[in-house]
C-alpha cells in the first residue's frame, strides 16, 4: 500500500501501488508492491522523448527544452515559451495535434475566462511543449508535419526504439491522452530509466534543464517541482498516478498508484526518499505538506493522507 486517506480518525480510502528504487546498472535497491505489473509511462516518458526531439534537430534553447519535457500548468510563461518555439520556425499553434484543453492550473483557467477566452486551445494543453518540439524536429528533418503522431512516423519510431533500448526490453505501445504513442513499462523498469536519466551522459542536457527549471516542467507548487527544487534531483509525473525521480547520485525511483492518485504517488515518493536518507533537514519544511497532505472538511483540517509504504531492501 502506498498511502491511506484518514478523515476524522477513520480510514476512508487506501491507495494500492508499487514502488521501486534502482541503480543505473539495473540493481534493485528496495521495492514495495508488484513492481512487474505493466502500465503506461504516460508523461513520465517526456524526458526521453525530449532527448530525441533535440537529437533530431529541434535546436531548443534550455527553457524550450524544459517545455519539451514538461507537463506544464498552462501559466502565461509556459504558453509564451511554446508559442515562441513555434513562431521562431514559422509555425503557429494550429499545427499542434494535442487536443484543445484548458490549463491544468485552475488559477490560469480563471484568468483566461475572466479575460474573455471562449474555449480551450491546444497551446494550453500540458503537452503542447512536447508537441512543439516534435514539430521543430520534423521541420528540421523534412518529415511530414501533419502525421507526426502516427506510430509509423519516423520521429515516433526513433523515440520508440530509443526508449526500448534504454529500458533493455521490448515494450507495448499505446496511445497517450494527447494522442501520441506511449510505451508501457513496469515500476522496476521505470525506476531504471530514471536512474539512467540521473547518470547517462546521453541524457545530461535534458537532466540539467529539468533540474534547473522545475517550475517550467510542471508548475511551481506541484509535488514534483518541489521535490526537484528541494533535492539534487529531477522529478517528472505521468498521468494516472505515476511519478519518477532521478537522484544526482545515479539512483532512480518510480511510484505507480493503481487507482491513479497523483497525491498518493507523491506521498509515497517523499516517504521513500526519506527512508533512503535523501531528504536533508533543509528540505523537510518545503516537503512537509506533500509528505502528509491535510484533509479538509468545511474549510478546517480534519485528517491527513499518510504514507503506508513498507520497503523491502535488497
Amino acid at each position: 500500500m502506498l498511502a491511506a486517506r484518514i478523515r476524522s480518525n477513520i480510514v476512508e480510502a487506501t491507495h494500492e501501488g508499487a514502488l521501486a528504487v534502482v541503480t543505473a546498472d539495473g540493481e534493485l535497491i528496495a521495492h514495495d508492491g508488484d513492481i512487474e505489473r505493466p502500465f503506461f509511462l504516460r508523461s513520465a516518458e517526456k524526458p526521453f522523448q525530449a532527448v530525441i526531439a533535440q537529437t533530431e534537430g529541434a535546436a531548443l534553447r534550455p527553457v524550450e527544452l524544459a517545455l519539451a519535457a514538461a507537463s506544464h500548468d498552462g501559466e502565461p510563461v509556459h504558453v509564451a515559451i511554446v508559442e515562441s518555439m513555434l513562431g521562431e520556425v514559422g509555425l503557429d499553434a494550429s499545427r499542434l495535434r494535442c487536443p484543445p484543453s484548458w490549463p491544468l492550473s485552475s488559477e490560469a483557467t480563471r484568468r483566461l475566462q475572466n479575460d474573455g477566452a471562449r474555449g480551450p486551445r491546444s497551446v494550453l494543453s500540458n503537452c503542447s511543449g512536447k508537441h512543439a518540439a516534435w514539430l521543430r524536429s520534423c521541420l528540421a528533418r523534412g518529415w511530414p508535419l501533419d502525421s507526426y503522431l502516427s506510430p509509423e512516423h519516423p520521429l515516433q519510431t526513433r523515440i520508440t526504439s530509443f526508449v526500448a533500448e534504454l529500458a533493455g526490453e521490448a515494450t507495448q505501445m499505446g496511445i497517450d491522452g494527447c494522442g501520441a504513442p506511449v510505451l508501457a513499462t513496469t515500476t522496476r523498469v521505470m525506476a531504471h530509466l530514471y536512474a539512467l536519466l540521473a547518470s547517462s551522459p546521453e541524457l545530461s542536457e535534458v537532466r540539467t534543464v529539468m533540474h534547473r527549471y522545475p517550475a517550467l516542467i510542471s508548475g511551481a507548487n506541484n509535488g514534483e517541482a518541489v521535490i526537484a527544487s528541494s533535492l539534487d534531483a529531477v522529478a517528472k509525473r505521468g498521468a494516472a498516478g505515476c511519478l519518477g525521480v532521478a537522484l544526482e547520485s545515479g539512483i532512480g525511483l518510480a511510484v505507480k498508484a493503481w487507482d491513479g492518485s497523483q497525491e498518493a504517488a507523491v506521498v509515497a515518493m517523499v516517504a521513500a526518499l526519506t527512508s533512503l536518507g535523501r531528504v536533508p533537514a533543509t528540505a523537510t519544511m518545503a516537503l512537509e505538506s506533500y509528505a502528509v497532505p491535510p484533509v479538509f472538511g468545511g474549510g478546517e483540517v480534519v485528517g491527513r493522507v499518510e504514507p503506508r509504504i513498507d520497503l523491502n531492501w535488497s
